[in-house]
């Protein structure tokens, strides 16, 4: 998997899994844990701050590593602590912390599972922006790659800059102070934090908007709008975009609001919009998923045995025990299609396998990223990096395996060419399946829970 650098200007339509299906109330200090040194760490560079971060990370690669990898571990760790003698023998005793950094990073990935992954401070830093809904300096705009570059506008977040400058989905970039435009050049715009002049074309009309970036919340919850029915088709169809589940909280909230909302509206049929959506917590996916299936359970296979976890009525239990739960839970009854798409990864590929493994949704568009039948948990590092490490891997109670990733039921793609021009295409796709989607009737209390 590659690392997902979170520039708080954009994230591109790319099947790039950010945080697996990270819960962030298990974020927990190395400091605290009192991690003993790694099997195989050698005195030759003892105590200094690189073997100790190396240590930390071979600690919880031999304790609490849950996944598929059959790598073996110890072999790993001896093999690496070489590799760190050799970086730091000119000064073995005072190896600084961030010389470690590529080798606990090439490690990581030896183990070739690609839902771990090390974070250096500076990635850390802006997971745990993201994760909480805080403050950064940015465009708030995620765009996607048209003619060689970023320049494509996906997705406007709501507060952002980019909302009050009047961008919008579709949006073509075209220059930037009226000079060519670039991605590379877009950054250093929102680096210096100036007023920028963004050339623009939106339905084949050139526009020109002034934007400055500013440091304002990442928080991007699920939206609702409304579409009309496909022809032959009676009513208004509700359109819920959920871009995140990792946005400081309120998703599997705001979901459920949504969904009583679009309920008072007597929308005909739903769409969940899925695409490029990274994951996130998978309280808040399990949580949203609720919102459309009665019940679910799985198996959690992890280092230190199994656990069982039931999702209903918006809540989630472990185990009997409650987790995480809604307020005044809603349950969507009528017809359902799902769009995702390659940037559609991890905890929304939870949320679209528990639909479809209920016969509960029709699936649209194009395979998913391919990382969601794990776990993942963030530890901090005591030097100020964390380590992202997969702790478990899924099963249904007949033991049946989470897939990899989804493949829909119903294939289409969305043509960013044709976006730029007003038509998106996975979606009028996924509009003309709601005649034969699925739907829930009275005697489903129970769908998916076996």
């Amino acid at each position: 998997m590659k690392r997902l650098l979170l520039l708080a200007l954009a994230l591109s339509l790319t099947p790039t899994a950010f945080s697996q299906t990270t819960s962030l109330p298990l974020l927990e200090s190395a400091a605290k844990r009192g991690a003993a040194s790694s099997p195989a760490a050698s005195t030759a560079v003892s105590h200094s701050p690189a073997q100790d971060i190396f240590d930390e990370v071979n600690q919880l690669i031999q304790d609490q590593y849950g996944g598929l990898s059959t790598v073996d571990r110890s072999a790993l760790t001896r093999d690496y602590q070489a590799r760190l003698a050799a970086v730091c023998a000119p000064d073995p005793a005072s190896c600084d912390a961030a010389k470690a950094f590529p080798v606990v990073s090439a490690e990581v990935t030896a183990l070739g599972d690609d839902h771990t992954f090390f974070q250096d401070p500076d990635d850390y830093k802006d997971f745990i922006t993201s994760a909480t809904g805080g403050n950064r300096l940015q465009f708030g705009v995620r765009l996607a790659t048209l003619d060689g570059e970023s320049r494509l506008v996906l997705d406007v977040i709501p507060g952002s800059a980019s909302q009050d400058a009047g961008l919008q989905r579709g949006d073509v970039l075209r220059t930037i102070d009226d000079q060519p435009y670039t991605y590379a050049g877009l950054k250093a715009a929102k680096e210096a934090g100036t007023p920028t002049r963004l050339g623009l074309e939106r339905l084949g009309t050139p526009l020109t908007l002034t934007l400055t970036s500013r440091e304002s919340s990442s928080r991007d919850l699920p939206r609702l709008s409304f579409l009309n029915a496909p022809d032959g088709q009676p009513g208004k169809v509700a359109l819920l975009r959920i871009p995140t589940f990792l946005s400081g909280g309120s998703v599997a909230q705001t979901v459920h609001d949504e969904v009583r909302a679009a309920q008072a509206q007597q929308a005909s049929g739903m769409i969940v919009d899925l695409r490029g959506n990274t994951g996130g917590d998978l309280s808040e996916c399990d949580g949203a998923a609720s919102a459309f299936v009665p019940m679910f359970t799985r198996l959690s296979k992890m280092a230190q045995g199994s656990s069982r976890t039931v999702v209903r009525s918006g809540a989630r239990l472990d185990d009997g025990r409650i987790r995480s739960s809604v307020q005044s839970p809603a349950l969507w009854t009528g017809p359902l299609t799902v769009m995702v798409d390659g940037g559609s990864a991890s905890c929304s590929e939870f949320f679209a396998y528990e639909l479809q493994y209920a016969k509960r949704a029709t699936i649209v568009g194009e395979a998913t990223a391919g990382v969601g039948n794990t776990a993942t948990r963030v530890f901090p590092l005591d030097s100020g990096a964390a380590l992202q490490l997969t702790i478990l891997n899924y099963a249904k109670p007949d033991g049946t395996p989470y897939p990899v990733r989804i493949n829909p039921d119903v294939s289409a793609t969305t043509d960013l060419t044709a976006l730029s021009k007003g038509d998106d295409t996975l979606l009028s796709a996924a509009a003309l399946t709601l005649k034969t989607a699925p739907v829930l009737g009275s005697g489903d209390a129970q769908v998916g829970g076996n």
